[in-house]
């Protein structure tokens, strides 16, 4: 076994906490959202299958991750919504998710990168919308956090902070699930 570089152990360590953080919030929300649950969990198993190595190749954990991202953000957004009664938008960003995720082979890498980025920013948006309207503290800075990372992947600089550019996006994706799960329970609580 050849020893791992820094770096490598900073993309890992990325890779893991995401996929805790969102392995936790599919968990706590599964009874009040299975929705959002779903989305969280997408989110898990991406962030996990570019951790084990040997379950595709580099290629296939890709295009896995970014199936992962046009499914999972509308379903977390999804909820949001229409738990709100906003529900046209709910099923708009859900249906436009899912017919991305179908038309994925008929688009070039750059087109998989606009539409992907795409999907994180008029995600965040709706969120942060919805959350200022409810007056939601986690939502906003859900919201906020999902705009830094689909802006930050935006940026031509390779590195961040002395990170990998990617790795940045993933702790911002992680922060932003945390805060989201977080106001999905002030959410629910104040609809019951």
């Amino acid at each position: 076994m050849t020893p791992q570089s820094g770096e490598e152990w900073g993309t890992a360590l990325s890779h893991l906490v995401l996929g805790v953080v969102s392995l936790h919030a599919a968990v706590c929300t599964a009874q009040a959202s299975r929705g959002a649950a779903a989305g969280f969990l997408l989110q898990a198993l991406a962030a996990a299958t570019m951790l084990a190595p040997g379950l595709g190749t580099d290629e296939d954990c890709l295009a896995g991750a970014w199936v992962a991202t046009v499914i999972s953000l509308p379903l977390l957004a999804f909820d949001f919504h229409w738990v709100n009664g906003d529900r046209s938008s709910a099923n708009l960003l859900l249906g436009g998710g899912m017919v991305l995720a179908v038309a994925g082979d008929h688009l070039g890498t750059d087109g998989r990168s606009v539409a992907g980025q795409a999907v994180v920013l008029v995600v965040s948006v709706t969120i942060l919308i919805v959350a200022v309207f409810t007056a939601n503290t986690y939502g906003m800075w859900g919201g906020a956090m999902l705009g830094v990372a689909g802006l930050l992947s935006r940026l031509e600089e390779d590195r961040l902070l002395l990170l990998p550019k990617e790795d940045v996006c993933r702790w911002a994706l992680a922060a932003g699930s945390w805060a989201y799960r977080r106001a999905l329970q002030t959410q629910h609580l104040q609809w019951e």
